[in-house]
């Protein structure tokens, strides 16, 4: 997806395999903001990092537990977290999800597996 690209087409728009049954699509970003839509497989988990963006991750189908900075609640559809920056987070999804994340600024490594 080109920087300046307005509308994202779910049929259209790369999806990457980034391992561990993960999938990741960008949905859209610019130099402030970026949504991305993540895919989990069955029992896929995203570990605990973190990073200097602020997060905001909406929990589009599926059971997710997150944890954020130590806590860990059980998420469903409907259900979002927010991640402040250089706060350890992660996510394990036992039934298999969708999660829509947002970052502020955009993911800058994100960007690089594009090109």
């Amino acid at each position: 997806m080109k920087q300046n690209q307005h509308f994202g087409f779910g049929d259209k728009t790369e999806i990457q395999d980034i391992g561990g049954g993960l999938k990741r699509q960008m949905l859209g970003y610019n130099h402030e903001l970026m949504a991305v839509k993540i895919w989990f497989d069955k029992g896929a988990e995203g570990y605990v990092h973190a990073h200097r963006h602020s997060q905001v991750s909406y929990v589009v189908e599926g059971e997710f537990h997150v944890n954020v900075d130590g806590v860990i609640q059980i998420l469903h559809a409907g259900d979002s977290f927010f991640v402040p920056p250089h706060v350890d987070h992660g996510a394990v999804c036992p039934t298999g999800g969708i999660l829509i994340d947002t970052f502020s600024p955009p993911r800058e490594d994100f960007v690089e597996d594009l090109a």
